[in-house]
């Protein structure tokens, strides 16, 4: 097999692949950032093994010395498996052997679309330091750059941040926990707390858009979300002492919905010295923030 730890040589070109929920999309990277195609499909009522061919075709006329993939996990680095929880028939699914099975002779790596995040808007976004990257969307995920280089952990599946219980007596997470982050600040866990309130919306951008209204069940459920995501980030940044949070996701596009409370729950709580300096800033690099974190895996030295 072609392990995911197989690393393309540096100043080089390479295809990022970010495999997500209800997309996938890809582009050819140069080790100084330029684009040089970008493709996006969304798989809804297709074979995500079609997409994902697709998708990968574009290395065929390009001469890249790698494969870069962020994917929504869970996954296993050393087997190269993913089970993105919204594709429920992508179970251990071995995508780096089959990617590898198309492109035989170019190295294939992979790590979490989330961890992708944090290391494109570390490399592409000018966020220096140690670094935790967020993910608020469907579900919450998260990513580590420590000491300049992506913490995956032994398996792959560092840094995910909504699982971690804020609540032990709270409601079950599909993750099989109880009290997760996801289960108080995702957007449909949002939504679903307020419909139990009373609200009648749809869905996480309605309610950004009711919150910013002044509505007071849609504020309360943004506030609640912060209050949960605000105690995920201070065990983290206490047990990893990172400098900088970045948020990205569609939740996290309701700005100062979102971002006005969680920096108000993280500041009486801060403790001790060195969690008064963690900066909380949203991402800034939008869809592109995976492919380029992708890329950095393969494009990085060392």
């Amino acid at each position: 097999m072609t392990t995911p730890r197989e690393r393309a040589p540096a100043a080089t070109r390479v295809l990022a692949v970010d495999v997500g929920g209800t997309k996938f999309a890809a582009a050819v990277i140069d080790a100084d950032g330029t684009v040089h195609a970008r493709t996006e499909e969304p798989i809804a009522g297709a074979e995500p093994v079609e997409v994902l061919r697709r998708v990968v075709t574009m290395a065929e006329p390009a001469e890249v010395a790698a494969v870069a993939i962020g994917s929504a996990g869970p996954l296993d680095r050393a087997r190269g498996t993913v089970s993105p929880v919204n594709i429920p028939a992508w179970r251990d699914f071995p995508i780096v052997d089959t990617v590898a099975g198309w492109l035989p002779a170019v190295p294939v790596l992979l790590a979490g679309d989330a961890q992708c995040m944090a290391l494109g808007e570390w490399w592409r976004g000018d966020r220096p330091g140690a670094l935790l990257g967020v993910v608020v969307s469907t579900g919450i995920g998260g990513g580590l750059v420590l000491d300049g280089r992506p913490h995956l952990g032994s398996t792959g599946n560092a840094g995910h941040i909504g699982h971690i219980t804020v609540d032990p007596r709270g409601e079950p997470c599909p993750c099989g926990a109880v009290g997760c982050v996801e289960t108080f600040s995702s957007g449909p866990a949002m939504v679903r707390w307020a419909r139990g309130q009373g609200w009648s919306g749809a869905d996480a951008r309605r309610l950004a858009d009711d919150a910013r209204a002044g509505d007071a069940v849609a504020v309360c459920a943004f506030e609640r979300g912060a209050e949960a995501l605000a105690t995920g980030l201070l065990t983290t940044a206490a047990l990893c002492d990172v400098d900088r949070v970045v948020i990205g996701g569609g939740v996290a596009a309701a700005g100062d919905v979102l971002f006005a409370p969680l920096r108000g729950a993280l500041e009486g709580r801060r403790g001790m010295a060195f969690l008064k300096r963690l900066c909380v800033e949203p991402a800034v690099l939008g869809r592109d923030a995976g492919l380029f974190g992708a890329a950095a895996l393969a494009l990085s030295p060392g």
